[in-house]
């Protein structure tokens, strides 16, 4: 089984995929952050820099998916290569952040690589305000962070709404985080593990 969690930068993604993976026994993925060589430079000049960190990103997530299904186990991905395709790329090309030239040859890209995968078996989506992606970002503290601009932030959310509106790959759980406290909440938690059961297996 392959599970699947999208949502904007500072959503809670990451910290989601780390309990629910300890509570079902799931194989966890993560998003390559730490050891990524163009998150940096990418905060510091988005132009300069969107190719290579969409490219390096699409080139993981493939890896991930390729991996996953050889695997045979039970996975649970902290974001999706779709999100990279559908969302990200195409607010940098349209904020102006991504030459023509360069938009057109990474979603030519994905386009072929899309034929090699599949979507999850649920995908879970985090629903976020802005204020709340902020001050998420702040408190966990990165570096390169630091610079991300409020504009982005509010273009992404615009298009993870549009993309969850549209979504068709299969069963989605949309979670809304405003409220949550899932990390330190263990009825929050619950209520997230509740809603994946009734997902799953149609328990209610």
């Amino acid at each position: 089984m392959h599970i699947a969690i999208a949502g904007n930068i500072g959503a809670g993604k990451t910290t989601l995929t780390r309990l629910l993976a300890r509570h079902y026994g799931w194989t966890p993925h993560f998003e390559d952050v730490e050891d990524n060589p163009y998150l940096d430079d990418f905060y510091e000049d988005m132009k300069r820099w969107s190719f290579n960190l969409q490219i390096y990103f699409l080139k993981n997530r493939l890896s991930q998916i390729l991996d996953i299904r050889a695997s045979g186990q039970d996975v649970i991905q902290d974001r999706t290569i779709f999100e990279d395709a559908r969302i990200f790329a195409p607010n940098l090309y349209d904020m102006g952040l991504m030459s023509r030239r360069d938009f057109e040859n990474y979603d030519s890209l994905f386009e072929q690589l899309a034929k090699l995968v599949q979507a999850p078996d649920l995908l879970i989506y985090l629903r976020s305000s802005v204020p709340n992606l902020v001050n998420k970002i702040q408190k966990r503290g990165r570096q390169f962070e630091a610079s991300i601009r409020i504009d982005y932030l509010k273009s992404l959310n615009e298009r993870y709404e549009n993309w969850i509106m549209t979504y068709n790959g299969g069963k989605m759980l949309t979670i809304d985080v405003d409220l949550m406290n899932f990390e330190d909440n263990p009825e929050d938690l619950r209520s997230i593990i509740n809603k994946i059961d009734a997902t799953l297996h149609g328990l209610f």
